[in-house]
């Protein structure tokens, strides 16, 4: 007989978020829990192959094992480069002069005093 251990599987989307508590085996892994859970019937969307999976924040591989406590998370895929998204804003800013053309900080005139 295997010890049990307590875990969580979650998912989000904008319009909802679900986290589920449940009971497994100490012993197993990222990928058998999401089975275990449920999550998969409820949100067809989610494809172990493409979406990355972590545990609090921390990506990890679905043949790793959980602990106590854990809490497994799915994570959707990026909707937008993260860098290019910057890059744009950056961009918006210089032109709007809410940003120093040469240096990217505040222009001198937006500057506060000492």
């Amino acid at each position: 007989m295997s010890d049990k251990i307590n875990i969580e599987v979650s998912f989000a989307l904008p319009h909802k978020q679900t986290l589920l508590a449940l009971s497994v085996d100490a012993e197993s892994t990222l990928e058998s829990c999401i089975q275990q859970s449920g999550i998969l019937a409820e949100y067809p969307e989610i494809d172990l192959k493409q979406n990355k999976v972590g545990i609090w924040s921390r990506t990890k591989k679905l043949t790793e094992t959980v602990r106590e406590g854990d809490r497994i998370e799915i994570y959707r895929p990026l909707i937008a480069d993260p860098k290019e998204v910057r890059r744009r804003r950056a961009e918006k800013a210089k032109e709007e002069g809410r940003a120093d053309k040469v240096t990217g900080g505040r222009p001198n005139k937006l500057r506060a005093e000492p």
